[in-house]
């Protein structure tokens, strides 16, 4: 099994996003160990696109990131100061009054940043809790203030409006940097900008940016390959019946390598492809634990691996199977896959 992150794409995606808001500085979210492909990695190819500002969800994924990023990059950490955190360096993102006040108790003096809530109801502190502690908040001199959209896949929703009006009703005058538009708000136009942009899963190469590169190759090994004469079964629960004599290939990884089983055929019904090149390779029957089949009857000579993910068939496709997203499919993605990086 291989997983190949190409940083290049990375990098690509990332400069067209940070090319879409000229007036803005590009920061890159690289929660969740770089959107499971390999935190350090990213964070240093980004940083030498230029990146200087990074996201993560948790203080616990400060250090990857800044050993790849750098001793003078800023890390922001988008649950901010819980309780028993250790944040070293890094730049705690407050969400309440609470978390303000613990802050400036025990790290006075310490670059911090506000996030408000303009309605997502999630994280940030809401227009009543800011109006409160805004003068005291302001005189400590955050390093930037943030709100996040809920919407932003849907150009159209009315709740992007209703976000921006709250965010710059809460925020109009003040000196401090802001921040509203992740990779969703950059595709909505200038308005969304601000002053700094979260580039995510677009530079990832995902939904809704449609024009990113392709950013990931996910190959599995064939092990096995076999003959099943019509009426012989695959798999477990018999869910799949040959009608014809029919090659099959077995191939080592399954749902504990973040491959959904619900990515299983359903009985006779195609769902999903494993692909050689561009020829597609039906799988076959239920995606077990560590093993899944597929129909290589098509092919001449059938390759030492077959591809799930590759740029005929993206991250968001897998997803629009099962009913999910990109950012769940590559956050899945397991432990047991090398991380090859070109």
């Amino acid at each position: 099994m291989v997983l190949q992150i190409d940083l290049s794409a990375l990098r690509a995606n990332y400069r067209t996003l940070a090319g879409l808001a000229p007036g803005a500085r590009a920061a890159a979210v690289v929660k969740a160990n770089g959107y499971g492909l390999g935190a350090e990695h990213v964070a240093r190819a980004l940083a030498q696109e230029g990146a200087t500002d990074f996201f993560v969800a948790l203080a616990s994924e400060v250090p990857a990131v800044r050993r790849g990023a750098g001793a003078e990059s800023r890390i922001f950490v988008l649950s901010g100061h819980m309780e028993g955190a250790a944040l070293g360096d890094a730049i705690p993102v407050l969400n309440s009054a609470e978390q303000f006040f613990r802050d400036r108790a025990t790290r006075p003096g310490r670059p911090f940043a506000i996030q408000l809530d303009s309605g997502m109801n999630r994280l940030g502190m809401e227009p009543g809790e800011w109006a409160g502690l805004k003068a005291e908040a302001l005189a400590a001199a955050p390093e930037l203030i943030m709100s996040h959209l809920a919407c932003a896949d849907e150009p159209d929703h009315p709740m992007n409006r209703q976000q921006l009006q709250c965010f710059r009703e809460m925020t109009d005058g003040v000196t401090v940097p802001r921040s509203l538009a992740a990779t969703g708000g950059i595709l909505l136009g200038p308005d969304y900008h601000f002053d700094i942009t979260r580039a995510g899963i677009g530079m990832y190469g995902g939904q809704p940016f449609a024009d990113a590169k392709p950013v990931v190759r996910l190959s599995l090994p064939v092990i096995q390959t076999r003959e099943v004469i019509a009426g012989e079964t695959v798999g477990y629960g018999n869910t799949w019946t040959a009608r014809r004599t029919t090659r099959v290939a077995t191939v080592a990884a399954g749902y504990a390598d973040g491959i959904h089983r619900a990515l299983s055929s359903d009985g006779n019904r195609r769902r999903i492809d494993l692909l050689a090149g561009d020829n597609r390779c039906p799988v076959l029957g239920r995606v077990s634990m560590d093993l899944i089949t597929a129909d290589v009857s098509a092919l001449d000579e059938v390759p030492a691996a077959l591809d799930l993910l590759s740029p005929a068939q993206t991250v968001d496709d897998v997803a629009d199977i099962i009913g999910t997203i990109g950012y769940e499919v590559l956050t899945s993605l397991g432990a047991r896959y090398p991380r090859s990086y070109v």
